[in-house]
């Protein structure tokens, strides 16, 4: 009767171990998502704009006429600089060269010297890569 019993607990965990040999060798993980590369498009810069009236720049001019035709001793900051003050290099430069190109300064430039004998004089930077168009 043992060696019945035996053979029975024998036969059960073969059984058992057959059993559990095949349930775990059916599990196969799902292989990783592949990760794509998106390929977004980078938004084109925001057009940079004036925040302030080109009219009033007007003022310039007679800073840009004394500093072209080499007056002796330094022309007033006050009128054109201070306009100009608050505002970042590119706000500065679009500003300058919005009034220059609308001719409001009244007269015939050469834009980029321009732009840059004003900007240099009130502490202002051109910006690398910036046209005047």
């Amino acid at each position: 009767m043992a060696s019945k019993a035996l053979a029975t607990t024998v036969l059960l965990l073969s059984l058992n171990l057959l059993f559990f040999t095949l349930v775990s060798s059916t599990y196969v993980p799902c292989p990783p998502t592949p990760k794509t590369k998106h390929h977004h498009k980078k938004p084109p810069p925001a057009k940079a704009t004036c925040p302030k009236d080109t009219l009033k720049l007007g003022v310039c001019a007679n800073l840009l006429n004394d500093l072209v035709h080499a007056v002796v001793g330094t022309p007033p900051k006050s009128p054109c600089c201070t306009l100009i003050e608050g505002l970042v290099d590119l706000e500065a430069a679009v500003c300058l060269c919005t009034a220059i190109k609308a001719n409001v300064l009244g007269i015939k430039l050469n834009v980029p010297v321009s732009l840059s004998l004003l900007l240099n004089y009130c502490g202002k930077k051109v910006p690398t890569g910036f046209q005047c168009a």
